[in-house]
């Protein structure tokens, strides 16, 4: 059996990308050629073609591949080496063996995109618990490319009193790896332990959980820093955001609220990713209310949607969606709130960057949250300052005056839900607070025999009274 030395990487790359009839969702080539750049390649040259189904042995065909074998030997004659090594990149997923037979006739390192990401990743990564799921993804994807891919793989040691049956190096590889990919996976449980226990504090205060979602390179975490007045990192290139972000904010409306900022997805997702970021993705699994981040400019935004609910069915993600179609500065359309037939907000065209349809976005997820915004009229009694305060911290009061008696009126948009809770919270009866028909409005609708039975229990509880009152009435 014939070994090879693994080729070292380099910073120029020639890309591969082909149409395989096969292949229902093809990957985009200008998305590929954005990962390269996102990844710090220097592009050199594009190799496409077509093929009915990959070949077998090289994926890309005999004769495409001295095509590009060609390409790696013009790139070496034309620098002398000055410019470092070559890297081949495929914008398909190759199987361990498609790889080596490639680096065996390209005399260089072969990546596919899975390879790519990893690097990416790798690359992106700055937290303790970001380095933990990229070093396992990499890990989990280097396990199926061990075999025959290094020299000193399957040599035993010889010499006398050395010889016969013993671990091979392939076999002392695999226990190591497995034993860091288990050292790893530990480590991330306490991590998940660690979310957990932050996720039960928060619900028990009731503090409900917005997570940003979408494709990557959407504009989430432009819209992170426009929502939460903060300052992470954004950029327009692919996964500039790896490590997972959270942030209390002031809703208003709703009070506080945990904003949370995620990995962005990407078509074909690697298997590994998904798996390695479960820990990350579980903010999404337990947010209240999912902001689906679009890029309404692109041209390719549809298929970037189905590729995001794809991820979202494989985490079994089931919380509500609120559809924000960013970058309208782009795209031309005007900022606006799209409601469901039944008057739930749908979608919301919003521009992070140029803070357009910000304040609509705010109403939606508000009416989300707490249900559908009416305006009320509150005559505060004088004790009711403590509701007052609150009021002004949520931001939902819309105008003030004052009745003869010198009470304050407040004029508020809130949900009708939030009002009863506060009303509640602060021992006040909206009777006394509000007009009879807004006070109506937030008692609970009775069925006819509902009605009747409430009669006859008020009925009842009169001539009980007056039974109590009239000792000789029996």
């Amino acid at each position: 059996m014939q070994y090879f030395d693994r080729h070292e990487g380099g910073d120029n790359a020639i890309l591969v990308h082909l149409d395989i009839h096969q292949i229902i969702d093809p990957d985009d080539l200008e998305e590929f050629r954005l990962l390269v750049h996102s990844a710090g390649a220097n592009e050199i040259e594009i190799i496409t073609g077509s093929r009915s189904k990959p070949h077998a042995k090289y994926f890309v065909g005999t004769g495409k591949a001295d095509e590009i074998t060609d390409a790696v030997r013009r790139f070496r004659d034309s620098t002398d080496g000055e410019k470092g090594d070559v890297v081949v990149i495929f914008n398909h997923t190759l199987t361990p063996s498609q790889e080596r037979n490639l680096e065996k006739i390209l005399k260089c390192r072969v990546l596919d995109r899975t390879g790519l990401i990893l690097d990416i990743f790798a690359q992106r990564a700055r937290t303790y618990e970001g380095k933990l799921q990229v070093e396992l993804a990499q890990l989990n994807h280097l396990a199926t490319r061990l075999v025959r891919g290094w020299t000193h793989l399957e040599r035993q040691k010889g010499g006398i009193g050395l010889r016969g049956p013993g671990e091979t190096q392939l076999e002392t590889d695999r226990r190591l790896l497995q034993i860091r990919v288990t050292q790893l996976k530990a480590k991330l449980d306490k991590v998940k332990q660690t979310r957990a226990q932050g996720r039960a504090k928060r619900q028990k205060s009731e503090i409900p959980t917005v997570s940003l979602v979408g494709y990557t390179n959407a504009g989430k975490s432009t819209l992170f820093n426009r929502l939460a007045d903060d300052n992470i990192y954004a950029a327009d290139q692919l996964f500039a955001t790896l490590d997972p972000t959270l942030r209390r904010v002031k809703w208003p409306g709703v009070g506080n609220v945990v904003l949370a900022d995620t990995v962005g997805f990407v078509r074909h997702l690697p298997h590994e990713l998904v798996e390695s970021f479960h820990a990350t993705l579980e903010e999404t699994l337990e947010a209240d209310l999912l902001l689906h981040v679009i890029d309404t400019a692109s041209e390719d935004r549809h298929e970037q949607i189905a590729a995001v609910n794809d991820v979202l069915a494989q985490i079994k993600a089931d919380a509500p969606i609120l559809l924000v179609h960013n970058k309208i500065d782009k795209s031309g359309e005007p900022p606006a709130i799209y409601y469901q037939d039944h008057g739930v907000p749908h979608r919301v065209y919003v521009s992070a960057r140029e803070n357009l349809g910000i304040d609509q976005l705010m109403i939606a997820v508000q009416e989300l949250l707490s249900g559908e915004l009416k305006e009320f009229t509150l005559t505060l009694p004088y004790h009711a300052g403590g509701l007052k305060n609150t009021l002004h911290g949520l931001g939902v009061i819309t105008g003030n005056s004052y009745d003869e008696l010198g009470k304050e009126v407040l004029q508020v948009l809130l949900a009708p839900s939030k009002l009863q809770q506060l009303l509640g919270q602060y021992a006040l009866d909206a009777d006394e607070v509000l007009p009879k028909a807004q006070a109506d409005s937030l008692k609970p609708v009775l069925e006819p025999f509902e009605m009747v039975l409430d009669q006859d229990k008020n009925s009842d509880g009169k001539d009980d009274a007056e039974d109590e009152l009239d000792p000789f009435c029996h």
